[in-house]
């Protein structure tokens, strides 16, 4: 027969033994929250807190305009004054004030000639005298005409010598109808053209003064004609007559002319826009003036026939 004693001496030793190793897997875990309190796949590690930054409030527009205008007072003659005007200017134009903005990029111009930005201010200056010449807001240029009986676009153009576009433009006009007694801004200005051939440039002057500059093509070995003229013809979409061939219409990959051409009292000669925007600034027509297409668009709209036309070497 089998020991008794020993068997029950064996199962003893077997329950001591699971009985250790629960101790130790118990004890372990007592451990381990110990040194790590967050171990375990029920705790939740809580994330640092977020530092905030506070973000300093912008100035205001008008702090923005006092504070310029301070600086300038103080010594109109220094950096700090030219940067002030800057401010003072682009804030303006910000707040729509587009007839202060000019004012103050005039000055701007006119105090630092010399400055490396000058013609960042110049370019600033003929962009809002597009602006407003293209706005309702009035200015000491323009007029406001009432529609008289028996009045259309055309008749007021020509009576004001300028062109519809402008009026269409200036009165955000949507159709040619106009209404009995209803007011209209009208330019004034006499417009001009200078071409310099030497350095691509057009300059459009308003009554003398400049206006705004655009940079063109013109004739290679200087073929471009020299001297005083007028433009006696005005086409949106025009046609071109090549020297040889078929005559190319409007919309044809082909057709060199662009989107307007403004004819001048040279024979086969004008301004035009282009099919290659990237030829503009070099020598390369052949005697005509050449634009982008969306500055003759801008040139069209505000010249009107008879306009002057002055051709320099």
């Amino acid at each position: 027969m089998p020991d008794l004693n020993l068997n029950k001496k064996i199962t003893i030793i077997v329950i001591g033994v699971i009985l250790l190793l629960i101790a130790s897997i118990a004890l372990y875990q007592i451990v381990a929250n110990i040194v790590s309190p967050y171990h375990g796949p029920h705790v939740t590690i809580p994330e640092p807190p977020k530092i905030i930054q506070k973000v300093a409030d912008q100035p205001s527009d008008d702090t923005v305009i006092k504070s310029s205008e301070a600086v300038i007072a103080a010594n109109p003659e220094s950096v700090k004054a030219e940067d002030a005007y800057w401010r003072l200017a682009s804030t303006y134009e910000k707040k729509q004030d587009l007839l202060k903005s000019r004012e103050i990029y005039q000055k701007l111009v006119e105090k630092f000639p010399s400055s490396v930005n000058v013609a960042k201010a110049q370019n600033a200056l003929e962009e809002i005298n597009v602006r407003l010449l293209f706005s309702g807001i009035p200015t000491e240029d323009s007029i406001v005409y009432e529609v008289q009986k028996g009045d259309n676009l055309a008749r007021i153009a020509k009576k004001f010598n300028t062109t519809v576009e402008l009026i269409s433009k200036s009165n955000a006009l949507k159709a040619d109808f106009l209404r009995y007694g209803k007011r209209l801004k009208i330019a004034k200005h006499k417009f001009s053209i200078v071409v310099d051939k030497s350095q691509n440039i057009l300059t459009l002057k308003a009554d003398g003064n400049l206006f705004k500059t655009y940079n063109v093509s013109t004739g290679k070995n200087s073929c471009t004609p020299v001297g005083t003229f007028t433009i006696i013809t005005k086409i949106v979409d025009p046609p071109w007559y090549p020297p040889k061939g078929k005559v190319i219409m409007p919309g044809d990959p082909k057709n060199v002319l662009g989107a307007r051409w403004l004819g001048i009292s040279k024979q086969s000669y004008g301004i035009h826009g282009t099919i290659d925007p990237q030829s503009i600034g070099k020598s390369v027509t052949e005697g005509c003036v050449r634009m982008k297409n969306s500055d003759v668009e801008e040139l069209f709209a505000i010249v009107p026939e008879g306009t002057e036309v002055v051709i320099v070497d």
